[in-house]
Formats: structure tokens, sequence, C-alpha cells
């Protein structure tokens, strides 16, 4: 299976993945904007495309140019304590919902995390997918709500961060909105690539210049070119068996 499927796998791409060599450029008209979110909203919302390899490196560069140090994740919340076991002992990354393969979870990630001095993280993500995609998404944002974790940069997958309502429903980032008007949501504008999400995919076109830049009005963080992420994922019948499902 490609990915990687094995926890030895796992810590070697965690430990083999650099976070101290990308700069986020920023327009300053941008970061202003952002950092205005931030302080009238307690929030800033980050839309990505799951399994890309710069994801990370964006959260990253977000977090230090905002000084902010809590991000809430779409991960699931049952992993929080293995999450925090892993932050203070490096273990905890034997749990079967760290191997879904979905992209969310990244060996990049799992390095970010460490590379912030006094992270806190909140994982606002229910369970399982019922079905109904608004419920979820009403749900997900009364967690980031409830949490009171600001100021913070939350992030999720691109429908989930739109601020307004499509055509799969009412998004978390529409829910949140409406409780935080001055609330902000940055896209990230994917080129050319390749990213990993249940299988390698790959895409073909234009972005945005890179970094954080205003385009059309919109708040956005052009990435021309990305890469495919390291990201945990185990067969299927294994993952039932090991949930007990």
């Amino acid at each position: 299976m490609p990915g990687v499927d094995t926890l030895d796998g796992l810590l070697k791409a965690v430990a083999e993945f650099r976070t101290d060599d990308y700069e986020l450029r920023a327009e300053q008209g941008a970061l202003d904007r952002a950092r205005r979110s931030i302080e009238e909203s307690g929030l800033l919302l980050l839309g990505e495309v799951h399994g890309v390899r710069e994801n990370p490196l964006i959260i990253h560069g977000l977090m230090r140019a905002l000084g902010l140090t809590h991000l809430a994740l779409e991960w699931p919340g049952d992993l929080k304590h293995q999450l925090d076991v892993y932050l203070s002992e490096g273990t905890g990354l034997d749990h079967p919902l760290w191997w879904l393969g979905d992209g969310r979870v990244t060996a990049g990630h799992l390095a970010m995390l460490k590379a912030i001095p006094g992270l806190t993280v909140t994982l606002f993500d229910g369970g399982m997918f019922t079905g109904d995609w608004s419920q979820r998404d009403a749900l997900m944002a009364e967690r980031v709500l409830t949490a009171r974790v600001e100021p913070a940069l939350v992030v999720a997958g691109h429908a989930h961060a739109l601020t307004s309502p499509t055509e799969l429903g009412l998004p978390m980032g529409a829910c949140l909105a409406s409780a935080r008007p001055s609330l902000e949501s940055v896209r990230i504008d994917y080129g050319t690539g390749g990213y990993y999400a249940i299988e390698p995919r790959q895409t073909r076109g234009y972005s945005a210049p890179d970094g954080l830049g205003v385009v059309d009005g919109e708040l956005i963080v052009g990435l021309p070119v990305f890469h495919e992420a390291t990201v945990p994922h185990l067969p299927v019948e294994l993952l039932r068996e090991r949930l007990g499902l």
C-alpha cells in the first residue's frame, strides 16, 4: 500500500521532516486582515486540501507570523489523549485512528506540532461521518466555540472552512462566522502537484503567487507547486479489526 503502514516508518518520516527551512511570504495588507480576525473574533480559519506535504509548513508559518500558540485541527477528538502523550513523550501513535489514510494526519503535521513552543491543540472532529454533512459541520463549529481556545488558528478541509453556504450544505466556517461576524477564512490555492488522500493523487493547474495575499477580496495562500505528504494508512480490514467494527 502507498503511504506509510508501519510505526517505525512513520516515526522515521516525522524525524526527517524539516520545519525550519520554509518561510511564509506575506503581504502586509493580508497579514493585517488575518490579525484583525484574530483580534476581533478570536479565530482565523485555514482551509486545506488534505494530504499535501506543505500544509503543516503553512500552518507553522501562519502561527509564527500571528504569534499564536493555540491550534484547532479537524482530527478525531478521541485522539486527544494519544496526542498529549505524543507531544510529551513521543509515543502514542499506535492508535488506529491515526492510520485512516485520509490525509488529515501526516508526518509533517506531527513534526510541526513538536516545533511550536508552548503549543496547545484542540481536536474538533466528533468521529464517524453520519451522512448529514451540515450536521457534522455544525457540531464541529460548536466544539470549536465551546472549547474557548481563542486566540487560535482553526484548520479544516477547504469545504468546511468556507464562510458561506455551499451545494454541500452549511459549512463549519459559516456557522462560526454567524457567531463571530468578523471571522476571516484563508484558502490555500494549490497549483500543480500531488497529494495523498486514501491513495496518491495528482492535479495540474495554476495558483496565486506564493505566500499570503489578497486575491479578488479573498485571503489566499498561494502554493504554485506542492507535493504528496507521508500519510499513515493501514488497510481497511486491519483498521476495522483494530477499531472493533
